[in-house]
Protein backbone atom coordinates (compact mmCIF):
# COMPACT_ATOMS: atom_id res chain seq x y z
CA UNK A 1 0.00 0.00 0.00
CA UNK A 2 1.21 3.28 -0.78
CA UNK A 3 2.39 5.54 2.04
CA UNK A 4 0.36 8.42 1.23
CA UNK A 5 -2.89 5.85 0.98
CA UNK A 6 -1.86 5.26 4.76
CA UNK A 7 -1.28 9.15 5.66
CA UNK A 8 -4.82 9.92 3.99
CA UNK A 9 -6.45 8.22 7.00
CA UNK A 10 -4.79 9.70 9.86
CA UNK A 11 -3.90 13.00 11.48
CA UNK A 12 -0.23 14.47 10.33
CA UNK A 13 1.84 17.33 12.07
CA UNK A 14 5.05 16.45 9.94
CA UNK A 15 6.08 14.30 7.17
CA UNK A 16 10.21 14.14 7.76
CA UNK A 17 12.23 12.22 5.12
CA UNK A 18 15.41 10.67 6.44
CA UNK A 19 17.37 12.44 3.35
CA UNK A 20 16.17 14.31 0.05
CA UNK A 21 16.66 11.45 -2.14
CA UNK A 22 14.42 9.37 -0.57
CA UNK A 23 11.17 8.58 -2.97
CA UNK A 24 8.19 10.86 -1.77
CA UNK A 25 5.32 7.80 -1.44
CA UNK A 26 7.36 4.78 -1.27
CA UNK A 27 5.07 1.24 -0.78
CA UNK A 28 4.58 -0.15 2.22
CA UNK A 29 5.07 -3.82 2.31
CA UNK A 30 3.88 -4.49 6.88
CA UNK A 31 2.18 -2.23 9.22
CA UNK A 32 3.49 -3.19 12.96
CA UNK A 33 3.83 -1.76 16.20
CA UNK A 34 6.30 -4.32 17.41
CA UNK A 35 10.02 -3.50 16.83
CA UNK A 36 11.18 -6.87 16.13
CA UNK A 37 8.49 -7.55 13.13
CA UNK A 38 9.44 -4.66 11.87
CA UNK A 39 11.56 -5.80 8.22
CA UNK A 40 12.18 -4.23 5.22
CA UNK A 41 9.67 -2.24 3.74
CA UNK A 42 7.38 -1.93 7.05
CA UNK A 43 5.80 1.06 8.88
CA UNK A 44 6.62 0.86 12.66
CA UNK A 45 4.33 2.66 14.40
CA UNK A 46 5.91 4.18 17.96
CA UNK A 47 3.16 3.74 20.27
CA UNK A 48 3.68 5.02 24.29
CA UNK A 49 2.14 1.60 25.98
CA UNK A 50 1.15 1.69 29.75
CA UNK A 51 4.99 -0.28 30.28
CA UNK A 52 6.97 0.27 26.80
CA UNK A 53 7.48 3.42 24.68
CA UNK A 54 7.84 2.16 21.68
CA UNK A 55 10.02 5.27 20.77
CA UNK A 56 12.24 4.02 22.92
CA UNK A 57 13.10 1.09 20.44
CA UNK A 58 14.27 3.35 17.12
CA UNK A 59 17.91 3.24 17.98
CA UNK A 60 17.43 -0.43 16.89
CA UNK A 61 15.65 -0.31 13.72
CA UNK A 62 18.22 1.87 12.06
CA UNK A 63 19.74 -0.21 9.13
CA UNK A 64 16.83 -2.41 8.68
CA UNK A 65 15.13 -0.58 5.31
CA UNK A 66 12.05 0.50 6.49
CA UNK A 67 9.81 2.66 4.34
CA UNK A 68 8.48 4.64 7.17
CA UNK A 69 8.21 4.99 11.14
CA UNK A 70 5.26 6.87 12.61
CA UNK A 71 5.87 8.64 15.82
CA UNK A 72 5.21 11.80 17.90
CA UNK A 73 8.74 13.50 18.26
CA UNK A 74 11.53 12.93 16.16
CA UNK A 75 14.50 10.85 17.05
CA UNK A 76 17.80 12.40 18.02
CA UNK A 77 19.51 10.22 14.62
CA UNK A 78 17.71 9.68 11.80
CA UNK A 79 17.73 7.06 9.25
CA UNK A 80 18.77 8.39 5.85
CA UNK A 81 16.35 5.23 4.28
CA UNK A 82 13.19 6.20 6.16
CA UNK A 83 10.07 8.84 5.84
CA UNK A 84 9.43 9.92 9.58
CA UNK A 85 5.50 10.62 9.81
CA UNK A 86 5.09 12.99 12.95
CA UNK A 87 1.43 12.44 14.44
CA UNK A 88 -0.34 14.19 17.78
CA UNK A 89 -0.68 10.75 18.97
CA UNK A 90 0.48 7.26 17.78
CA UNK A 91 -2.38 5.56 19.50
CA UNK A 92 -4.77 6.76 17.87
CA UNK A 93 -3.04 6.59 14.71
CA UNK A 94 -1.89 3.31 14.99
CA UNK A 95 -5.62 2.32 14.70
CA UNK A 96 -6.58 4.25 12.20
CA UNK A 97 -3.67 3.01 10.23
CA UNK A 98 -4.63 -0.54 11.08
CA UNK A 99 -8.48 -0.01 9.81
CA UNK A 100 -6.83 1.56 6.59
CA UNK A 101 -4.61 -1.30 6.46
CA UNK A 102 -7.24 -4.10 6.56
CA UNK A 103 -9.73 -2.35 3.90
CA UNK A 104 -11.71 -0.74 6.43
CA UNK A 105 -13.53 -3.62 7.47
CA UNK A 106 -15.77 -2.22 10.50
CA UNK A 107 -17.51 -0.37 7.58
CA UNK A 108 -18.46 -3.21 6.07
CA UNK A 109 -20.31 -4.35 8.67
CA UNK A 110 -22.87 -3.49 11.62
CA UNK A 111 -20.27 -3.44 14.52
CA UNK A 112 -22.00 -3.33 17.50
CA UNK A 113 -19.88 -2.31 20.72
CA UNK A 114 -20.65 -3.25 24.80
CA UNK A 115 -18.95 -1.63 27.42
CA UNK A 116 -19.47 -1.58 31.25
CA UNK A 117 -18.32 -3.32 34.13
CA UNK A 118 -20.09 -6.53 33.94
CA UNK A 119 -22.52 -8.07 31.48
CA UNK A 120 -19.96 -7.42 28.31
CA UNK A 121 -19.73 -10.55 27.42
CA UNK A 122 -22.93 -11.75 27.97
CA UNK A 123 -24.51 -8.88 26.08
CA UNK A 124 -21.76 -9.46 23.41
CA UNK A 125 -22.32 -12.71 22.88
CA UNK A 126 -26.20 -13.16 22.91
CA UNK A 127 -26.41 -10.31 19.99
CA UNK A 128 -23.86 -12.42 17.97
CA UNK A 129 -26.64 -15.65 18.44
CA UNK A 130 -29.44 -13.45 17.91
CA UNK A 131 -28.07 -12.48 14.71
CA UNK A 132 -27.13 -15.82 13.73
CA UNK A 133 -30.96 -16.90 14.18
CA UNK A 134 -31.84 -13.96 12.34
CA UNK A 135 -30.29 -15.70 9.57
CA UNK A 136 -27.09 -13.15 9.41
CA UNK A 137 -23.53 -14.59 9.61
CA UNK A 138 -21.96 -12.95 11.95
CA UNK A 139 -18.32 -12.44 14.18
CA UNK A 140 -17.87 -11.76 18.02
CA UNK A 141 -14.74 -10.21 19.44
CA UNK A 142 -14.93 -10.93 23.37
CA UNK A 143 -12.62 -12.12 26.66
CA UNK A 144 -14.07 -15.73 26.00
CA UNK A 145 -13.89 -16.18 22.63
CA UNK A 146 -13.14 -14.25 19.35
CA UNK A 147 -15.71 -16.13 16.58
CA UNK A 148 -15.72 -15.39 12.76
CA UNK A 149 -18.96 -16.86 11.52
CA UNK A 150 -18.51 -20.45 13.25
CA UNK A 151 -15.24 -21.01 13.67
CA UNK A 152 -13.64 -19.57 17.13
CA UNK A 153 -10.23 -17.61 17.41
CA UNK A 154 -8.74 -17.87 20.72
CA UNK A 155 -8.96 -14.91 22.90
CA UNK A 156 -6.09 -13.51 25.66
CA UNK A 157 -7.46 -9.95 26.19
CA UNK A 158 -10.95 -7.85 26.33
CA UNK A 159 -10.13 -6.14 23.46
CA UNK A 160 -7.29 -7.01 21.10
CA UNK A 161 -4.92 -4.57 19.78
CA UNK A 162 -5.74 -2.30 17.04
CA UNK A 163 -4.11 -4.89 14.14
CA UNK A 164 -5.53 -7.66 15.59
CA UNK A 165 -9.24 -6.22 16.22
CA UNK A 166 -8.64 -5.08 12.43
CA UNK A 167 -7.60 -8.65 11.04
CA UNK A 168 -10.62 -10.20 13.02
CA UNK A 169 -12.87 -8.28 11.31
CA UNK A 170 -11.61 -8.11 7.95
CA UNK A 171 -11.75 -12.21 8.14
CA UNK A 172 -15.50 -11.88 9.03
CA UNK A 173 -16.22 -9.58 5.98
CA UNK A 174 -14.19 -12.20 4.10
CA UNK A 175 -16.47 -14.74 5.68
CA UNK A 176 -19.72 -12.94 4.61
CA UNK A 177 -20.69 -11.76 7.94
CA UNK A 178 -22.38 -9.01 7.97
CA UNK A 179 -22.69 -8.20 11.33
CA UNK A 180 -20.05 -8.31 14.62
CA UNK A 181 -20.65 -8.02 18.19
CA UNK A 182 -17.62 -6.33 20.23
CA UNK A 183 -16.92 -6.00 24.04
CA UNK A 184 -15.12 -2.91 24.53
CA UNK A 185 -13.17 -2.67 27.83
CA UNK A 186 -12.09 0.48 29.82
CA UNK A 187 -8.55 -0.47 29.13
CA UNK A 188 -9.41 -0.35 25.19
CA UNK A 189 -10.91 2.88 25.02
CA UNK A 190 -8.22 4.53 27.28
CA UNK A 191 -5.12 3.36 25.36
CA UNK A 192 -7.52 4.10 21.79
CA UNK A 193 -7.36 0.53 20.56
CA UNK A 194 -10.33 1.14 19.29
CA UNK A 195 -9.63 4.03 17.61
CA UNK A 196 -10.53 4.29 13.42
CA UNK A 197 -13.23 1.60 14.30
CA UNK A 198 -16.93 2.64 12.90
CA UNK A 199 -20.08 1.43 14.81
CA UNK A 200 -23.37 1.54 14.82
CA UNK A 201 -24.49 1.09 17.86
CA UNK A 202 -23.39 0.98 21.26
CA UNK A 203 -25.04 -0.51 24.96
CA UNK A 204 -23.87 0.64 28.99
CA UNK A 205 -24.48 -1.97 30.84
CA UNK A 206 -23.64 -0.66 34.93
CA UNK A 207 -20.60 0.56 36.36
CA UNK A 208 -19.15 -0.44 39.68
CA UNK A 209 -15.46 -0.19 41.07
CA UNK A 210 -13.38 -2.46 38.91
CA UNK A 211 -9.75 -2.12 37.42
CA UNK A 212 -8.79 0.60 39.56
CA UNK A 213 -5.14 -1.05 39.72
CA UNK A 214 -5.01 0.76 36.32
CA UNK A 215 -7.15 4.11 36.20
CA UNK A 216 -6.88 4.62 39.68
CA UNK A 217 -10.24 6.09 40.68
CA UNK A 218 -13.89 5.67 39.73
CA UNK A 219 -14.27 8.70 38.25
CA UNK A 220 -11.56 7.59 35.38
CA UNK A 221 -12.58 4.72 35.26
CA UNK A 222 -15.89 5.73 34.25
CA UNK A 223 -14.84 8.63 31.71
CA UNK A 224 -13.05 5.59 30.14
CA UNK A 225 -15.53 4.54 29.32
CA UNK A 226 -17.73 7.12 28.59
CA UNK A 227 -15.00 7.87 25.61
CA UNK A 228 -16.50 5.34 23.75
CA UNK A 229 -19.91 7.10 23.62
CA UNK A 230 -18.13 10.48 23.29
CA UNK A 231 -16.61 9.04 19.69
CA UNK A 232 -20.04 7.26 17.99
CA UNK A 233 -21.25 8.99 15.14
CA UNK A 234 -24.43 10.68 14.81
CA UNK A 235 -25.55 7.78 12.64
CA UNK A 236 -25.49 5.72 15.60
CA UNK A 237 -27.09 4.89 18.12
CA UNK A 238 -26.20 4.45 22.14
CA UNK A 239 -28.83 2.21 24.50
CA UNK A 240 -28.32 2.50 28.60
CA UNK A 241 -29.03 1.65 31.15
CA UNK A 242 -31.36 4.05 32.84
CA UNK A 243 -31.53 2.13 36.18
CA UNK A 244 -27.62 2.56 36.49
CA UNK A 245 -26.79 6.13 37.96
CA UNK A 246 -23.95 5.97 35.18
CA UNK A 247 -26.44 5.36 32.69
CA UNK A 248 -27.72 9.56 32.13
CA UNK A 249 -24.10 10.26 32.45
CA UNK A 250 -22.69 8.06 29.23
CA UNK A 251 -24.96 9.78 27.11
CA UNK A 252 -24.23 13.31 28.15
CA UNK A 253 -22.16 14.22 24.76
CA UNK A 254 -22.74 11.87 21.73
CA UNK A 255 -23.79 12.52 18.76
CA UNK A 256 -25.53 8.99 18.28
CA UNK A 257 -29.58 8.79 18.86
CA UNK A 258 -30.26 8.24 22.41
CA UNK A 259 -32.56 5.09 23.90
CA UNK A 260 -32.81 3.51 27.32
CA UNK A 261 -33.84 0.51 29.03
CA UNK A 262 -34.71 -0.41 32.26
CA UNK A 263 -36.25 -2.71 35.00
CA UNK A 264 -37.60 0.11 37.37
CA UNK A 265 -37.85 3.14 35.61
CA UNK A 266 -39.90 4.36 32.62
CA UNK A 267 -37.86 3.85 28.93
CA UNK A 268 -37.81 2.76 25.48
CA UNK A 269 -37.24 -0.82 26.40
CA UNK A 270 -38.59 -1.90 29.61
CA UNK A 271 -37.80 -5.36 31.05
CA UNK A 272 -39.82 -7.09 33.73
CA UNK A 273 -39.60 -10.54 35.88
CA UNK A 274 -42.57 -12.23 36.71
CA UNK A 275 -41.28 -15.69 37.70
CA UNK A 276 -37.69 -16.41 39.11
CA UNK A 277 -36.43 -19.98 38.99
CA UNK A 278 -33.05 -21.38 38.97
CA UNK A 279 -32.96 -22.75 35.81
CA UNK A 280 -35.01 -19.89 33.93
CA UNK A 281 -37.45 -16.83 34.22
CA UNK A 282 -40.57 -15.90 32.94
CA UNK A 283 -40.25 -11.95 31.61
CA UNK A 284 -42.03 -9.78 29.72
CA UNK A 285 -40.09 -6.85 27.29
CA UNK A 286 -42.51 -4.21 26.33
CA UNK A 287 -45.46 -5.92 27.62
CA UNK A 288 -44.91 -8.82 25.47
CA UNK A 289 -43.99 -12.29 27.87
CA UNK A 290 -41.59 -14.21 27.15
CA UNK A 291 -39.99 -17.53 28.89
CA UNK A 292 -35.73 -17.30 28.88
CA UNK A 293 -33.33 -19.66 30.19
CA UNK A 294 -31.47 -17.36 32.16
CA UNK A 295 -31.57 -16.50 36.10
CA UNK A 296 -31.57 -13.20 38.17
CA UNK A 297 -31.97 -9.62 38.25
CA UNK A 298 -28.70 -8.78 36.49
CA UNK A 299 -29.27 -11.65 33.62
CA UNK A 300 -32.72 -9.47 33.21
CA UNK A 301 -31.00 -6.59 32.35
CA UNK A 302 -28.95 -8.46 30.08
CA UNK A 303 -31.51 -9.50 28.02
CA UNK A 304 -33.78 -5.97 28.10
CA UNK A 305 -30.32 -5.02 26.82
CA UNK A 306 -30.31 -7.67 24.12
CA UNK A 307 -33.83 -7.07 23.82
CA UNK A 308 -33.44 -3.37 22.93
CA UNK A 309 -30.01 -3.76 20.42
CA UNK A 310 -31.91 -5.98 18.49
CA UNK A 311 -35.18 -3.66 17.67
CA UNK A 312 -32.75 -1.44 17.05
CA UNK A 313 -30.57 -3.41 15.06
CA UNK A 314 -34.09 -3.55 12.92
CA UNK A 315 -34.82 -6.89 13.29
CA UNK A 316 -38.44 -8.04 13.82
CA UNK A 317 -39.95 -7.95 17.20
CA UNK A 318 -41.90 -11.56 16.85
CA UNK A 319 -38.33 -12.90 15.66
CA UNK A 320 -36.47 -11.33 18.69
CA UNK A 321 -38.89 -12.79 21.29
CA UNK A 322 -38.68 -16.40 19.62
CA UNK A 323 -35.30 -16.10 19.61
CA UNK A 324 -34.64 -15.15 22.89
CA UNK A 325 -36.60 -17.99 23.66
CA UNK A 326 -33.87 -19.88 22.62
CA UNK A 327 -30.60 -18.47 23.88
CA UNK A 328 -28.71 -20.51 26.08
CA UNK A 329 -26.28 -19.04 28.93
CA UNK A 330 -22.28 -17.97 28.06
CA UNK A 331 -19.90 -20.60 29.39
CA UNK A 332 -19.22 -20.15 33.10
CA UNK A 333 -21.99 -17.26 33.15
CA UNK A 334 -24.15 -18.27 35.89
CA UNK A 335 -23.44 -22.15 34.52
CA UNK A 336 -26.06 -24.58 36.31
CA UNK A 337 -25.11 -27.97 37.79
CA UNK A 338 -26.85 -30.90 39.31
CA UNK A 339 -25.87 -33.39 41.71
CA UNK A 340 -27.89 -36.85 42.13
CA UNK A 341 -28.25 -35.86 45.58
CA UNK A 342 -30.32 -32.83 44.80
CA UNK A 343 -27.45 -30.52 45.27
CA UNK A 344 -26.93 -27.49 43.12
CA UNK A 345 -23.30 -25.85 41.86
CA UNK A 346 -22.59 -22.51 39.95
CA UNK A 347 -19.92 -21.49 38.38
CA UNK A 348 -19.93 -18.08 37.42
CA UNK A 349 -17.36 -15.13 36.30
CA UNK A 350 -18.41 -12.98 39.19
CA UNK A 351 -15.36 -11.32 40.17
CA UNK A 352 -16.50 -7.71 41.16
CA UNK A 353 -18.15 -6.86 44.57
CA UNK A 354 -20.78 -5.70 42.62
CA UNK A 355 -21.24 -9.08 40.32
CA UNK A 356 -20.77 -11.42 43.58
CA UNK A 357 -23.77 -9.26 45.04
CA UNK A 358 -25.70 -9.66 41.90
CA UNK A 359 -25.15 -13.40 41.62
CA UNK A 360 -26.03 -14.00 44.95
CA UNK A 361 -28.98 -12.10 45.19
CA UNK A 362 -30.45 -14.05 42.33
CA UNK A 363 -29.88 -17.14 44.08
CA UNK A 364 -31.67 -15.88 47.05
CA UNK A 365 -34.45 -14.51 45.06
CA UNK A 366 -35.05 -18.24 43.87
CA UNK A 367 -34.54 -20.44 47.23
CA UNK A 368 -34.85 -17.71 49.92
CA UNK A 369 -34.29 -19.09 53.38
CA UNK A 370 -35.38 -22.60 52.50
CA UNK A 371 -32.13 -23.83 51.77
CA UNK A 372 -28.32 -22.69 52.02
CA UNK A 373 -25.87 -20.89 50.09
CA UNK A 374 -22.43 -21.82 50.28
CA UNK A 375 -19.84 -19.49 48.52
CA UNK A 376 -16.85 -20.08 47.58
CA UNK A 377 -14.88 -17.09 46.01
CA UNK A 378 -11.41 -15.25 45.97
CA UNK A 379 -9.68 -12.53 44.62
CA UNK A 380 -6.97 -12.12 41.49
CA UNK A 381 -3.67 -10.84 42.48
CA UNK A 382 -1.88 -7.63 41.21
CA UNK A 383 -4.95 -6.52 40.94
CA UNK A 384 -7.32 -4.06 42.69
CA UNK A 385 -6.80 -4.90 46.49
CA UNK A 386 -9.34 -2.21 47.54
CA UNK A 387 -12.36 -4.55 46.52
CA UNK A 388 -10.83 -7.38 48.42
CA UNK A 389 -12.46 -6.69 51.33
CA UNK A 390 -15.48 -5.62 50.81
CA UNK A 391 -16.13 -8.73 48.08
CA UNK A 392 -15.59 -10.91 51.28
CA UNK A 393 -17.97 -8.81 53.06
CA UNK A 394 -20.78 -8.90 50.62
CA UNK A 395 -19.95 -12.82 49.89
CA UNK A 396 -20.40 -13.05 53.56
CA UNK A 397 -23.42 -11.20 54.12
CA UNK A 398 -25.52 -12.82 51.32
CA UNK A 399 -24.00 -16.53 51.91
CA UNK A 400 -24.93 -19.07 54.72
CA UNK A 401 -20.96 -20.38 54.50
CA UNK A 402 -18.31 -18.50 53.34
CA UNK A 403 -15.09 -20.21 51.84
CA UNK A 404 -12.53 -18.24 50.83
CA UNK A 405 -10.21 -19.75 48.23
CA UNK A 406 -7.30 -18.93 45.70
CA UNK A 407 -9.04 -17.17 42.41
CA UNK A 408 -5.32 -16.09 40.29
CA UNK A 409 -2.64 -15.35 42.65
CA UNK A 410 -0.70 -14.06 40.21
CA UNK A 411 2.36 -12.82 41.85
CA UNK A 412 1.28 -12.72 45.02
CA UNK A 413 1.31 -15.15 48.10
CA UNK A 414 -2.15 -16.22 48.47
CA UNK A 415 -1.89 -16.06 51.83
CA UNK A 416 -1.90 -12.19 52.01
CA UNK A 417 -4.34 -11.96 48.92
CA UNK A 418 -6.67 -14.24 51.81
CA UNK A 419 -5.83 -11.96 54.60
CA UNK A 420 -6.79 -9.05 52.17
CA UNK A 421 -10.31 -10.68 52.03
CA UNK A 422 -10.28 -11.58 55.47
CA UNK A 423 -9.90 -7.79 56.59
CA UNK A 424 -13.63 -7.06 55.14
CA UNK A 425 -15.01 -9.65 57.92
CA UNK A 426 -16.73 -8.40 60.65
CA UNK A 427 -15.84 -11.07 63.90
CA UNK A 428 -18.72 -13.21 63.45
CA UNK A 429 -18.11 -13.73 59.87
CA UNK A 430 -14.75 -14.34 60.11
CA UNK A 431 -15.08 -17.07 62.80
CA UNK A 432 -17.51 -18.95 60.30
CA UNK A 433 -15.30 -18.61 57.31
CA UNK A 434 -12.64 -20.77 56.38
CA UNK A 435 -10.25 -20.26 54.27
CA UNK A 436 -7.75 -22.89 51.95
CA UNK A 437 -5.91 -21.40 49.52
CA UNK A 438 -5.97 -24.48 47.09
CA UNK A 439 -9.04 -24.27 45.17
CA UNK A 440 -9.84 -27.47 44.15
CA UNK A 441 -9.69 -28.69 48.07
CA UNK A 442 -12.11 -25.48 48.77
CA UNK A 443 -14.68 -26.52 46.35
CA UNK A 444 -14.21 -30.20 47.74
CA UNK A 445 -15.06 -28.78 51.39
CA UNK A 446 -18.03 -27.11 49.65
CA UNK A 447 -19.62 -29.42 48.10
CA UNK A 448 -18.79 -31.58 51.65
CA UNK A 449 -20.92 -28.94 53.45
CA UNK A 450 -23.97 -29.66 51.40
CA UNK A 451 -26.99 -30.92 51.92
CA UNK A 452 -29.86 -31.43 49.08
CA UNK A 453 -31.73 -28.38 48.30
CA UNK A 454 -28.35 -26.11 48.77
CA UNK A 455 -27.07 -24.15 46.53
CA UNK A 456 -22.80 -23.66 45.86
CA UNK A 457 -21.82 -20.73 44.19
CA UNK A 458 -18.27 -21.14 43.40
CA UNK A 459 -17.49 -17.47 41.97
CA UNK A 460 -14.95 -15.73 39.99
CA UNK A 461 -13.16 -17.69 36.95
CA UNK A 462 -16.06 -18.95 35.43
CA UNK A 463 -15.50 -19.48 31.88
CA UNK A 464 -11.14 -19.93 32.80
CA UNK A 465 -9.48 -22.82 32.39
CA UNK A 466 -6.21 -21.94 33.80
CA UNK A 467 -5.22 -20.75 37.58
CA UNK A 468 -1.95 -18.35 36.76
CA UNK A 469 0.55 -18.89 40.47
CA UNK A 470 3.78 -17.31 40.71
CA UNK A 471 3.38 -16.30 36.88
CA UNK A 472 2.89 -19.60 35.85
CA UNK A 473 -0.06 -21.06 33.83
CA UNK A 474 -1.58 -24.43 35.13
CA UNK A 475 -4.72 -25.87 33.75
CA UNK A 476 -7.80 -25.33 36.45
CA UNK A 477 -11.29 -25.60 35.52
CA UNK A 478 -14.44 -24.87 38.17
CA UNK A 479 -16.48 -26.48 35.77
CA UNK A 480 -14.35 -29.66 35.56
CA UNK A 481 -13.86 -29.53 39.37
CA UNK A 482 -17.86 -29.92 39.73
CA UNK A 483 -18.16 -32.36 37.11
CA UNK A 484 -15.13 -34.39 39.01
CA UNK A 485 -17.45 -34.23 42.30
CA UNK A 486 -20.74 -36.33 40.31
CA UNK A 487 -22.11 -32.81 38.69
CA UNK A 488 -24.04 -32.71 35.76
Amino acid sequence: MKLSRLTDAIQVTAIVPGSPALPADPDVTALTADSRQATEGSMFVAVRGVSVDGHSFLPSLLGRHLAAVVIESLPEELDPEVIYVVVPDSAVALGYLASRWYGDPSRHLRLVGVTGTNGKTTIATLIYEMARMMGEKAGLLSTVVNIVDRTPVHSTHTTPDPLSINALLARMVEAGCTLAAMEVSSHAAHQHRIAGLHFVGGVFTNLTRDHLDYHRTVEAYRDAKKSFFDALPSSAWALTNIDDRNGEFMLQNTSAARHTYSLRSLADFKGRIIEPRLDGTLMSFNGREVEVLFTGRFNAYNLTAIYGASVLLGWNVDDVLLAMSRLVPVAGRFQTFRHPSGVTAIVDYAHTPDAVVNVLSAIREVIGSSASVITVVGAGGNRDKGKRPIMASEAARLSDRLILTSDNPRDEDPLLILADMEAGLDDAARAAAVSIPDRAQAIRMAVSLASPGDVILIAGKGHEDYQEIRGVRHHFDDREQVRSLGFV
